[in-house]
């Protein structure tokens, strides 16, 4: 849908039929590119960062809007990439993000354009990335208790969110998508009610295993809700089944129609049921590496290259080889299995 019909014309792609896309040697596609904006958050959550926060990355090192642009339009005209997600960090702190994506609204072909958001700002930019060509959202969303927002995010904005959600609805941003984390003995018995509440506002809840991508690297299995306690805890007030209707494909959720449907609930199981054989995805962080995985450990520094004069077609085959060196999982249960360097908010989610 282009919610931006007054706006630059889009420009012609060149890419042609049959042209290199991003394969790995398994045979799988990138066409979903997720791309951080910067990887300063207003939020110090605790499952990603330490309460004092974390050394930013100083602003050169940061691609600027041009640079993000031109990248993202490389990656949607030349290398067949259909989807871009907008992340962080937190993508609202990214002073030219409207312009970022109503410039990637004018590709062509046009991508499905997302973000990724605490939702802490969204109330004052819902409207405008709307009318920019923002597509959807997806809000983070651990808890319903001000007080356990609090305890987790060490910050008091739990109200910020919930008007986020609201202006985010209000705006046409649907479906809106709440991600939830459960962590033991804090907000794990608040499973049912967060699919309650979402089922009464028309919300779409994912629950998401909790990964070690943690700053702190503080991340156990043993404190991890699993994909399975989260449906038995859904499973005690709520009837669930399969969704047969709906094609998993490459989505990393596995989803269930709750209570006859229509209305589902979607969960990530990263860890103990990893979705890698058909994963899509490919990421670009605020720095202008990409990763070809979330857990990857190794990056291809298409920054220095374009500021060195590197010219498309160079960068569009660096970011080929990149996604080529893939491994065929996040290999979390290998016990040679080495937490990334790199942080949730610095990687983009």
């Amino acid at each position: 849908m282009d919610r931006n019909p007054d706006g630059p014309p889009s420009a012609p792609s060149t890419r042609q039929e049959g042209a290199p896309v991003l394969v790995d040697t398994f045979g799988r596609t990138a066409t979903d590119l997720r791309v951080s904006l910067t990887d300063r958050c207003n939020l110090r959550c605790s499952y990603c960062m330490p309460p004092e926060g974390l050394d930013w990355l100083p602003k050169p090192e940061l691609l600027t809007d041009d640079e993000v642009v031109r990248l993202v339009g490389l990656a949607v005209g030349e290398l067949g990439v259909t989807e871009v997600r907008y992340t962080g960090g937190e993508p609202l702190l990214r002073r030219g993000l409207t312009g970022i994506v109503r410039r990637t609204a004018a590709l062509a072909p046009r991508p499905e354009i997302s973000l990724t958001t605490n939702g802490i700002g969204l109330a004052r930019l819902a409207g405008p990335l709307a009318d920019a060509g923002l597509d959807r959202v997806n809000v983070s969303l651990d808890t319903l208790d001000p007080a356990t927002f609090k305890r987790l995010a060490h910050r008091d904005r739990f109200a910020d969110v919930l008007a986020g959600l609201e202006a985010a609805r209000a705006a046409g941003l649907e479906p809106v998508k709440i991600n939830a984390v459960l962590m033991r003995g804090i907000n794990d018995h608040e499973a049912p009610a967060l699919l309650r509440f979402c089922l009464e506002r028309g919300y779409r809840l994912r629950f998401i295993e909790q990964m070690p991508l943690d700053a702190q690297h503080g991340w156990t299995r043993d404190d991890m809700i699993t994909a399975d306690e989260i449906l038995e805890r859904l499973s005690a007030e709520f009837d669930l089944a399969p969704d047969a209707a709906h094609d998993r494909g490459s989505a990393p959720a596995e989803t269930f129609v709750v209570g006859g449907g229509p209305e589902t609930v979607g969960v990530i199981g990263s860890v103990t049921r990893p979705f890698c054989g058909a994963c899509d995805r490919v990421r670009l962080t605020a720095d202008g590496q990409v990763r070809n995985c979330l857990f990857a450990t190794e990056e291809s520094n298409l920054r220095d290259a374009m500021r060195g004069g590197a010219a498309d077609e160079e960068i569009a085959e660096r970011w080929r080889k990149a996604v080529r060196a893939k491994r065929a999982g996040h290999g979390i249960d290998d016990p040679s299995f080495l937490q990334p360097s790199r942080p949730m908010s610095a990687i983009g989610g």
